[in-house]
């Protein structure tokens, strides 16, 4: 696979130029140092929002993420932008009732849902320049749950929400139709074979060809930020584990993160490297299983069976050391609950030992295999500019030759002691994305190795101290898919007021609609499965 330079990073400023960018651009910041952590804030006027946007979209910046707080009688809005170094915060307010802003989406595609769903959630009642016109009517998150004048992240809506006695009958969500001679829709799901979660792919095709594609997700909305608000941190740590299970490491620690920021909590080394050896094993098990499922829908059963076992072997290896086959509730406040005995040192050593020594023999095989190749190759391609104009994040976005990763580029502690290489390639197709996820394997059983064998000494976690008045604090962490980004703010009895999780898959769920243009209806499942977003963790 070629490699090339990732451009799109060292053409971006700095957080802090990109500040002052703003300020000479007529877009006056001001300092917020309300926000703990990792990232730089501040507040704008709300009637700026989309100017702000338009500066940073034309220098090169990356759009993260978006997020709603409600403080009677103020919804403050933030924004996050990825820098070349880190993330800038962007704050405003808007009333709570009638509030309206400038929309994002012109200048960054991926704010497009985001909107909709501050729309939905928060009833931010409009967004000028919002290329959906049809907000109302397309509402993201509704789903037959609530009236059109119930926004369910307001203080006044009840965490158990407002049954209604019958489902309104402006409820349906409305798909673009098809047009043209010979143009024919295509409804998959929501409901699908098989224990996937539900979400609706409406396909507009011409014979085998997709000409476009329409996601509408939300079907398994769990009100996870609703059911976050009044736990301790300890209860909010568990609540994020169930994001999306198959991130529950990496979520609960940008949960943790974020709240031992806001606290000013110190987590001890040693438990910092277990968070990192918890997560490096989440992201190696998910690749094992996802390469195999790639392979198994274009005929090619071999790598499933293989992929499946070595993952069924590493997940026991998971349940022997860490008490569960997905290391869930392992981190919490302050640390993890689990420390890694010299045995168990030994055991992990072992098993990645044996790992690499499978994969040296796999992993060619699939990649110069004619016959697989021939269907992985060209199949689903995704540019390097549509990636970032998507702002496409983890291994969809690398590639596609935008090669971000946190953990390299805003480290976080144990990562910042460590050289963290970051695998991508320029084909931006099935291939592509297979391959990466390959090669990102092997650049964790580097990274684990490490970590174990540099395993610091002392405690494994702290306890959390009570806060002294209200603070919040900002959580970011990659993920196995990405970039995952947490809010959370505590009052001044240390509960939880607002918590927000970004889940990776909000910014490659569009990619899929991106790249499948014209390709074949077979290669459907196969396309999907190479981005593979979180039905759970974008529902929320």
């Amino acid at each position: 696979m070629n490699k090339i330079v990732n451009q799109g990073q060292l053409e971006a400023p700095t957080v802090d130029a990109l500040v002052d960018l703003l300020n000479r651009s007529g877009v006056p910041t001001t300092d917020v140092t309300e926000i703990k952590g990792r990232a730089r804030t501040v507040a704008i006027e709300s009637k700026l929002w989309g100017k702000a946007a338009a500066v940073a979209s034309r220098h090169h910046v990356r759009w993260s993420a978006v997020w709603g707080e409600h403080r009677p009688p103020e919804i403050y809005v933030t924004a996050a932008l990825a820098g070349v170094n880190g993330h800038l915060l962007l704050r405003t307010t808007v009333p709570d009732v009638g509030g309206e802003l400038p929309s994002q989406t012109p200048y960054y595609p991926a704010a497009n849902r985001p909107e909709r769903y501050l729309h939905d959630m928060f009833g931010v009642r409009r967004f000028t320049d919002q290329p959906d016109v049809f907000l109302d009517e397309r509402r993201w998150m509704r789903h037959q749950a609530w009236k059109a004048d119930q926004h369910p992240l307001l203080k006044s809506f009840p965490v158990a929400g407002k049954p209604l006695d019958e489902t309104p009958p402006d409820c349906e969500y409305v798909f673009v139709p098809a047009e043209g001679e010979g143009v024919y829709e295509i409804p998959v799901g929501p409901v699908h074979a098989g224990i996937i979660e539900p979400g609706h792919f409406r396909f507009n095709a011409m014979g085998e060809d997709i000409l476009s594609l329409e996601q509408h997700l939300g079907y398994v909305h769990k009100g996870i930020e609703k059911l976050a608000e009044g736990r301790d941190v300890h209860g909010l740590a568990r609540l994020a584990a169930r994001v999306s299970g198959d991130s529950t490491v990496a979520h609960s620690w940008a949960a943790c993160q974020a709240c031992e920021n806001a606290a000013d909590v110190t987590v001890p080394k040693r438990g910092l490297a277990i968070r990192a050896i918890l997560a490096e094993r989440e992201r190696i098990a998910n690749h094992l299983g996802d390469i195999g499922a790639c392979c198994n829908d274009v005929g090619f059963p071999f790598a499933l069976v293989q992929f499946g076992r070595l993952r069924e072997l590493w997940q026991r290896q998971n349940a022997t050391v860490f008490g569960h086959r997905f290391m869930m509730d392992v981190v919490t406040p302050g640390g993890v609950t689990r420390d890694i005995s010299p045995e168990h040192v030994t055991l992990l050593r072992d098993g990645i030992a044996q790992l690499r020594r499978e994969l040296d023999e796999l992993l060619p095989l699939l990649f110069e295999y004619p016959s697989l190749q021939d269907r992985l190759r060209t199949t689903g391609i995704l540019s390097l500019e549509t990636a970032r104009r998507i702002g496409a994040v983890g291994y969809v976005a690398r590639a596609s030759g935008e090669c971000w990763d946190l953990r390299r580029d805003a480290p976080y502690a144990p990562y910042d002691k460590v050289t963290v290489k970051v695998p991508h390639s320029v084909e931006g197709d099935v291939a592509g994305r297979v391959h990466v996820r390959g090669e990102e394997i092997y650049v964790s059983l580097d990274l684990l190795d490490s970590f174990l064998l540099q395993l610091p000494t002392g405690a494994i976690k702290t306890d959390f101290h009570p806060v002294k008045a209200a603070c919040s604090g900002i959580g970011l962490v990659e993920g196995w898919r990405g970039e995952i980004v947490s809010y959370v703010a505590l009052d001044a009895h240390g509960k939880v007021s607002r918590y927000f999780p970004r889940d990776p898959s909000w910014l490659t769920w569009p990619a899929l609609e991106a790249l499948i243009g014209g390709v074949i209806v077979p290669d459907f499942p196969l396309c999907n499965k190479s981005v593979n977003g979180s039905y759970s963790g974008h529902d929320l």
